[in-house]
């Protein structure tokens, strides 16, 4: 298994660059088909009820997102993408992405900043995706520099369907790195889950897929998601897998307490699977 087309998110906000420099060289490994898709932000339902908002707007909005596709070109031009195309979306940044993501094997996009000073900016914009569409997304921190992505990572396990997806998911970075932890917080409390020797059937699944891999069993009295940022610092772990937990009432977005969590403060890049 390896990923085949990958999709990101291209604007014009000051994160843009980093998250298009891991896509495309994630794509390159991968030997992957890179699509960088801009999204004009008017969405169709606005395009057909809002003829005169558009046609007073609709060339401002469209030569940023034209502009920040050229910028995408120059990069994935000089990471040494293969394959790739710059895709204009007349939509919504949230429909639009949760959309085309269904005919991706993955979704690269920033972490939420409220200080983005990009008019476009969407505050829930991962949340959004990774609930709306069938595929993992990786969620690259506002701040911080991420050379490397996937050399040392570091995989929450809980048992659930989330996490299964998410390990399946990450399998094609999972194959490819140095090392890899499978973190397992306070099992004793998950009867049932874990079997006798918790994290040694999803360590010998991965072994079969050739990860490297080790267990390390943690209890912690803090939240989970913090425990998980702090054991990823003191690991030097430079990718976090775990699920995704929450549901979606139309445009409104619920997330469980972990995933709120390491989306809120996150420190690292992080591949969740819903």
């Amino acid at each position: 298994m390896s990923y085949k087309s990958i999709l990101v998110h291209v604007d014009q906000s000051r994160h843009a660059a980093q998250r298009i420099r891991i896509a495309a060289e994630i794509a390159r490994a991968q030997h992957a088909h890179l699509i960088g898709s801009a999204m004009t932000g008017i969405s169709s339902f606005i395009q057909m009820e809002g003829a005169a908002f558009v046609a007073t707007h609709i060339d401002g909005f469209r030569d940023r997102a034209l502009a920040a596709l050229e910028v995408f070109d120059g990069i994935s031009r000089s990471v040494g993408v293969l394959s790739y195309e710059k895709r204009f979306i007349d939509d919504d940044v949230e429909g639009g992405l949760a959309l085309q993501a269904r005919y991706a094997d993955l979704v690269v996009l920033s972490q939420s900043d409220l200080d983005e000073p990009d008019s476009s900016f969407i505050v829930d914009l991962p949340e959004y995706v990774m609930l709306n569409a069938p595929r993992p997304v990786l969620v690259v921190p506002s701040a911080g520099d991420f050379s490397d992505v996937g050399k040392n990572a570091l995989i929450a396990w809980d048992g659930s369907m989330e996490a299964t997806r998410a390990v399946t998911a990450a399998l094609p970075l999972l194959r490819a790195a140095d090392n890899v932890t499978v973190a397992i917080f306070n099992a004793d409390r998950r009867q049932g889950t874990h079997g006798e020797q918790p994290g040694a059937d999803i360590a010998l699944y991965l072994a079969r897929h050739g990860v490297k891999v080790e267990v390390a069993q943690e209890r912690t009295h803090i939240d989970i998601g913090n425990a998980l940022l702090s054991l990823a610092a003191d690991r030097g772990s430079d990718l976090l897998v775990m699920g995704g937990y929450g549901h979606t009432r139309f445009r409104e977005v619920l997330l469980g307490g972990v995933t709120l969590t390491v989306l809120k403060t996150m420190t690292l890049p992080v591949l969740m699977a819903h």
